[in-house]
């Protein structure tokens, strides 16, 4: 809102205001509609139903949680869901989250998730889906399980992987870096370590609190924000769904918290590309699918410097790719620039590493398929506006002879004007003029 608000910026907030105060909020919050298709410890896969009269059709996507987080990352309200944008295209659709942690799941660690409840859900959801590979899509630390997953467990239906603002090196995250020196100064045990033994985990009010203070800066200044915002409805209702979002966190459970602290956040075990897990070391270098890697350009807990660190591990993927994206650490996932940003690129994607037969166009091929419609009616409606009403029997003769020539003349022209294969301008990474302004945007191939 300008400093001096004109009269409709004024008829707007006065509008915000007395719909929230009236309605709750302007936030539409609806969750989408969802069933459930399998469940275990800490493990509930959902799929999600069709919308309308949309057929379902392709490759499944299945969206990995982080811990703590709630699903809600996914689906955090309508207009900014990236669940809603991939069931209105058609794409079955598919989400695991791990429910309430309790006390009582303290001894789970991490080989829970990656051993278990992870290849779980991709098998299930590749069954249910008809024997497909199933593209997988991990957020946060989603995206961490997701990868060690893949690299654990060779053998799974996967069709490719994405991930969405997950820190490999956190040497380069400004929250953590400054306190490693110090956190490893009591030799694992300080403060902290005792803290989560004594609560079995961390409780969801520290979470919740913890992911408020990586963006200190937003929350100081949201009162401003709110007030120079009210002719804003999208601005206020992505803030609602927010603040919705934080409340929901989950807690972690201890042992799992453990080695996040003292492997990830002490050790930044990942970022030799391997990590030791039970009897076991699982190297990122033995994913063998398609790899796409989103960073976001505002991101404060996983800023694009710690996310891109794991390019240059993957060296068992057929392809790699590095994106930045506008927005912060959830921004960048759901946020209204995602829109445009982040979910068209994870279109092209998936499209391309799917089933060459699955059919599912992007919105990009939506809007081509569609602008060359109205120009063939357009041609159409003029050759009828143009074209005799009766022609000489003599001229449709020779219009018979001639239509042989011309189709001919046409195939010709239509073989000279294909383009070569893997030449596509459309193909992520092939085309110079990137969608971002950031040269750090295009993709890195191998």
């Amino acid at each position: 809102m300008d400093l001096v608000p004109k009269p409709d910026q004024v008829v707007t907030a006065a509008s915000n205001v007395a719909h929230k105060v009236l309605y709750g909020g302007l936030a539409d919050l609806r969750p989408m509609p969802r069933t459930l298709i399998d469940e275990g410890t800490l493990r509930e896969v959902y799929h999600y139903r069709p919308s309308g009269k949309v057929k379902e059709q392709g490759d499944p996507v299945l969206l990995v949680t982080p811990l703590a987080a709630p699903a809600l990352c996914y689906d955090l309200r309508r207009g900014c869901s990236l669940v809603e944008h991939l069931v209105t295209l058609g794409r079955p659709t598919y989400l695991v989250e791990y429910g309430q942690v309790s006390f009582r799941d303290r001894a789970l660690g991490m080989e829970h998730w990656i051993d278990e409840v992870v290849p779980t859900a991709i098998r299930e959801v590749s069954e249910h889906a008809g024997g497909r590979p199933v593209h997988v899509v991990g957020w946060s630390l989603g995206g961490i399980f997701a990868m060690l997953t893949a690299a654990d467990s060779p053998d799974l239906p996967i069709a490719s992987l994405t991930v969405v603002g997950s820190p490999v090196d956190v040497k380069q995250v400004p929250l953590v870096a400054p306190l490693r020196p110090l956190l490893n100064l009591t030799a694992g045990r300080g403060m902290i370590t005792r803290t989560y033994q004594a609560l079995g985990g961390a409780p969801r009010p520290l979470v919740r609190w913890a992911f408020q203070l990586s963006s200190f800066q937003k929350l100081v200044t949201k009162p401003v924000a709110v007030a120079t915002h009210l002719d804003d409805t999208e601005f206020l209702a992505q803030l609602e769904a927010v603040d919705r979002f934080t409340a929901n966190m989950i807690a972690y459970p201890g042992r799992t918290f453990g080695q996040l602290y003292h492997r990830f956040i002490k050790g930044n075990a990942l970022v030799t590309g391997s990590m030791e897990l039970g009897d076991r070391t699982i190297s990122l270098a033995d994913i063998s699918v398609p790899v796409l890697v989103f960073g976001g350009a505002t991101d404060g807990i996983a800023p694009a410097p710690a996310v891109k660190s794991v390019v240059p591990l993957l060296t068992g993927a057929p392809e790699v790719r590095f994106e930045i994206v506008p927005g912060g650490h959830l921004g960048m996932l759901t946020g209204r620039r995602a829109r445009t940003s982040t979910w068209q690129v994870l279109d092209e994607w998936v499209a391309q590493w799917s089933s060459p037969a699955e059919g599912v166009p992007t919105p990009t091929a939506r809007k081509k398929a569609a602008s060359a419609t109205k120009t063939a009616a357009r041609k159409t409606a003029a050759t009828k506006a143009s074209a005799p009403k009766k022609a000489p029997a003599a001229k449709k003769t020779a219009s018979k002879k001639a239509a042989p020539k011309k189709a001919a003349s046409k195939k010709a022209a239509a073989k000279k004007a294909a383009p070569k294969k893997g030449a596509s301008p459309e193909a992520i990474g092939a085309n110079p003029r990137r969608r971002y302004g950031s040269g750090g945007s295009r993709a890195l191939s191998k």
